[in-house]
């Protein structure tokens, strides 16, 4: 599946994403830096109803924020990480096998953690102000 959308109408691409999601609930987000993973993630987070401030997880490696119908959503960023002992020992394992959605930046630094359900989310700069979502499911 591929989606491609002007940043100013990031909103709508979350809506159109989220309509794709089904039952799935990890996604993996990979992109250079500057593609706009946590922007687009915070889009999608406004849609499904977090009430919390989303922002990168780089430092702090794994936030976690509510929606307004009680759920938690796990935003993980593995950019930082050094080693997979590091990572299990901040959660990442945790999120990724709690049942809930996670989002998570840079998998491809400890691709075994991943669950086989994983959906991959490939961002690509296709222009200044426009992306292209290249969308891979399990």
């Amino acid at each position: 599946m591929e989606l491609t959308f002007e940043l100013n109408a990031i909103g709508s691409a979350a809506k159109r994403f989220l309509t794709g999601m089904d039952e799935n609930k990890i996604f993996a987000f990979h992109g250079n830096l500057g593609t706009g993973k946590t922007t687009f993630i915070s889009a999608v987070c406004m849609e499904l109803g977090v009430i919390d401030h989303v922002t990168s997880p780089t430092f702090g490696i794994i936030n976690n924020y509510h929606t307004s119908e009680g759920k938690t959503i796990y935003h993980i960023d593995l950019y930082r990480v050094k080693n997979i002992g590091e990572a299990v020992d901040a959660g990442v394992e945790d999120c990724l096998y709690s049942g809930e959605v996670c989002f998570v930046e840079w998998p491809d630094k400890f691709f075994d953690l991943l669950p086989l359900e994983t959906v991959h989310v490939y961002i690509v700069v296709t222009g200044e102000f426009e992306r292209r979502l290249e969308i891979k499911f399990p």
